[in-house]
């Protein structure tokens, strides 16, 4: 174990392109189909300068595209709320002072409960981000009180309309995330298998294929504990992707793989025999249900030192602007709080991104720019263009989507008047390069102790699991359930230690970390998953293949 923890601030890859979204076409049409509506009604009414408010409804549409009706449904609810409730204090805020220090503040201070509350409960992309582009905007648009319940009563309508577009697909396909989910799981196990549990890279996509399999278990699980024959098939496949990670030498990648092609789709979901020694290999899904969960209490005070870092580095980032004269601080401010990640060296990664994005951002407005200004119509049709091709380019990596977002976000400050696109040009830049400088020094100040602590906490959880599951194991007749409970346990345990491991790996400021005891607990609780897998009866007896003389599968463990 080394005693210092070294640090490298990354450039190679940084903007490297990776494979887009399997679903990337949905969140890009469900936000057109979000915001067109609106907006055109607005277009033809000749009232596109309340289109901002609008617009803060309408971009909730981008949220919750991986999770299951039932979960989305409520994940879009608090969405719409937190949206809409973020800029009733803005714009109360603004009715109430023009004093910009006040509203830097007060933006800065919404910024870090939005980064936290998103953080806490794993909202998942766009995260924070759009929530404190609107909210940090909306604290500079003149307002008086008497406006305040129409424009905020605009937003709601808009959300509600969101939500609908969110949730419509679900007529359709009501178990597609759940198939999608289920299917990488999949895919990402073939993908070990095709290791044989040996050889280069087969620790990385071990990881990778417990990863998916956690996340799959997880949306299965959002459901809820009604009776579903679809869900139950799709456990099925989940526990058929569990049993490659624990034997990848004795695995088809090939049948894997055909599964996931089959759950493309509306198709029937793909049966899978079931061995009779695992009649209740399912029961500890109901079993998990009722298990609690960490309180929000104990998830919000894990996040202080973020929390911190995103209200210190966005009050600085937007001073900083109003010192040097910006007429819209929020940019700077919106820019220090799109940085933040789970470490320092993931933010400094996010900062090249964003300068990037930005920069060939406003290269795109300043030719886009005259086509806009021909007619109102042609500005409404130019945003939905962008909206479309941020959500489409994203996946791909954040700079590229952040090509789109900028010349959207310049575009939509013209629905009130038109403005001078060089002014704009000129302020998005310096806004850009101060909130990235700013918002980075922040988090280099504000330090995170508490992510080694975490990882201590990570390591004792899944120890202590492992224990539960091999207590288990050495018991003459364990009850199915209970094993199954503990199988599971122990697979959550060590996707959140690889999770958090990588997380503290990448922050500063911190003592050595515990790497030898975490391969060690990685090592041997895979090790575990696959004696209990084998015990339950999921995989035949350990047979040689494609392995030298004198070695099964046991030998080769993960």
């Amino acid at each position: 174990m080394s005693s210092a923890t070294v640090h490298r601030l990354p450039l190679a890859g940084v903007l490297r392109l990776g494979r887009p979204s399997d679903i990337w076409f949905k969140p890009a049409l469900s936000v057109v189909a979000a915001v067109a509506p609106p907006n055109l009604i607005l277009l033809a009414l000749g009232r596109l300068d309340l289109a901002m408010y609008t617009m803060a409804g309408s971009l909730c549409a981008l949220y919750g595209h991986n999770r299951p009706y039932a979960a989305r449904a409520r994940v879009l609810a608090r969405v719409v709320a937190g949206m809409v409730g973020g800029l009733a204090v803005s714009l109360l805020a603004a009715s109430l002072t023009d004093d910009a220090v006040v509203l830097v503040t007060v933006g800065a201070v919404m910024a870090a409960v939005q980064k936290t509350v998103s953080d806490a409960t794993r909202l998942g992309p766009p995260a924070n981000v759009v929530l404190t582009f609107i909210s940090s905007a909306s604290l500079f648009v003149p307002q008086t009180l008497g406006q305040v319940p129409e424009h905020v009563g605009l937003a709601l309508v808009a959300g509600v309309w969101a939500w609908l577009v969110g949730m419509a697909p679900g007529l359709l396909r009501p178990h597609g995330p759940e198939r999608r989910a289920t299917a990488q799981a999949l895919n990402a196990a073939a993908a070990y298998a095709d290791t044989r549990g040996s050889g280069d890279g087969h620790p990385r996509a071990r990881a990778a294929a417990a990863a998916a399999i956690h996340a799959a278990w997880q949306s299965l699980l959002a459901t809820g504990a009604r009776p579903d024959r679809t869900r139950r098939a799709l456990e099925r496949l989940v526990v058929r992707a569990e049993v490659a990670l624990a034997a990848p030498a004795d695995t088809d990648p090939a049948r894997l793989r055909a599964w996931a092609r089959e759950l493309r789709g509306t198709g029937r979901v793909p049966r899978v025999e079931r061995c009779p020694e695992s009649a209740d290999e399912l029961l500890g899904v109901d079993t998990e249900l009722a298990q609690p969960r960490p309180s929000l209490r104990r998830r919000l005070a894990a996040l202080a030192p973020i929390t911190a870092r995103t209200a210190i580095g966005c009050a600085l980032a937007g001073y900083a602007s109003l010192a040097l004269g910006a007429g819209r601080p929020y940019w700077a401010l919106v820019t220090a709080a799109s940085l933040y990640q789970a470490n320092v060296t993931l933010t400094w990664s996010r900062g090249i991104q964003r300068i990037v994005g930005n920069l060939a951002g406003v290269l795109v407005f300043a030719a886009v720019a005259p086509l806009a200004h021909l007619h109102p119509a042609a500005l409404v049709l130019c945003c939905l263009a962008f909206n479309f091709g941020a959500e489409a380019l994203i996946g791909r990596n954040y700079w590229l989507g952040t090509v789109c977002v900028t010349p959207m976000a310049l575009l939509i400050t013209e629905f009130a008047r038109a403005q001078n696109p060089a002014e704009l040009i000129t302020e998005r830049v310096t806004d850009t390069l101060v909130g990235a400088l700013v918002g980075f020094l922040a988090a280099v100040a504000v330090t995170n102790r508490r992510a080694g602590d975490r990882l201590d906490h990570a390591l004792t959880t899944a120890e202590r699991a492992r224990e539960d599951t091999a207590r288990l194991l050495a018991e003459p007749h364990p009850a199915p359930h209970a094993l199954e409970s503990a199988r599971r346990a122990l697979a959550a345990a060590l996707a959140d230690l690889r999770t958090t491991a990588d997380a503290a790996a990448g922050e500063w400021w911190q003592r050595a970390l515990p790497e030898e005891r975490v391969v060690l607990a990685e090592q041997s609780g895979h090790r575990t998953l696959a004696a209990a897998v084998r015990r339950q009866g999921l995989v035949p007896p350990n047979r040689p293949r494609h392995q030298g003389p004198g070695r099964t599968t046991e030998d080769i463990r993960p």
